[in-house]
């Protein structure tokens, strides 16, 4: 196989080409700020950026082989690009799927007050503790964050004490395990959930969202009467951006853990 006969000039100035460059550059540089400087970024930047530079390439390549801009300006073409650009404008800018919409009536699968003697010390110890609101920039949009990860009513310059913080959190944390709980069974409430259990998957539903844990495989396999096999399943959520996280694993392991004990 022969290359061209202009490909140093293609590979100079070829639209096409210098959006594989850039895409190229998009996709490992998240990956070298990771390894370099332990610099978690968003992924979902990166992923557009990417996008972006590919839809480039696609007009530079129509461009650089002589179609006429009419063609370029065609219904088809117009179409395409512009669904690709308001679908990265949403992913971008819509709420994230982190927050209940509401704080319905609390399910009764267990005691309350046993349920958050296992899921406090498990959520604020992988959530962290900041008293000071700080900007989230990894979060798509970056939100204002406090506390152990709560973001609603949540401004630049609010401030609490490691106490205001603890109650928030075990709040919070009743809104997600009501939330989840809409999504079980009877037979799960009521048979396959003790407080640890409970506790290990509202720790993942607090981290990924209701919607996501309760359509989860994890939550499937529970509710089917599987419980080593949802317990298993609540560790394929370890990554970010596509990404193996290792902050992730090891919380993913110990919901694990506690998800086990009496299975």
């Amino acid at each position: 196989m022969k290359l061209i006969a202009n490909w140093r000039e293609v590979a100079k100035k070829s639209h096409s080409m210098w959006a594989f460059y850039l895409s190229l550059v998009f996709l490992l540089l998240p990956e070298a700020l990771y390894y370099l400087f332990a610099l978690d970024t968003n992924p979902h930047l990166w992923f557009w950026l990417g996008v972006s530079f590919l839809v480039y390439g696609i007009w530079g390549r129509l461009r650089d082989q002589g179609i006429d801009r009419t063609t370029l300006r065609s219904p088809l073409y117009v179409v395409l690009l512009a669904a690709i650009i308001a679908g990265g404008g949403v992913y971008l800018t819509g709420e994230r799927p982190h927050e209940p919409a509401d704080v319905p009536r609390l399910s009764q699968a267990g005691p309350e007050q046993l349920f958050l003697q296992e899921a406090i010390p498990l959520v604020s110890k992988w959530e962290g503790l900041r008293t000071e609101a700080y900007l989230d920039t990894i979060a798509s949009p970056p939100v204002w964050t406090v506390c152990y990860g709560e973001t609603v009513g949540v401004k630049a310059g609010d401030r609490y004490t490691a106490d205001e913080c603890a109650a928030m959190l075990g709040r919070r944390i009743l809104v997600y395990r009501t939330g989840l709980h809409r999504y079980m069974t009877p037979e799960t409430l009521a048979q396959r959930l003790p407080p640890t259990r409970d506790a290990a998957y509202t720790s993942l539903a607090y981290n990924v969202g209701v919607a996501g844990a309760g359509k989860s495989t994890a939550t499937r396999r529970l509710n089917a009467g599987d419980i080593r096999g949802g317990c298993e399943a609540l560790t394929w959520w370890n990554k970010a951006g596509g990404r193996v996280i290792r902050g992730l694993v090891n919380r993913r392991a110990e919901e694990q853990a506690k998800c086990l004990i009496g299975a």
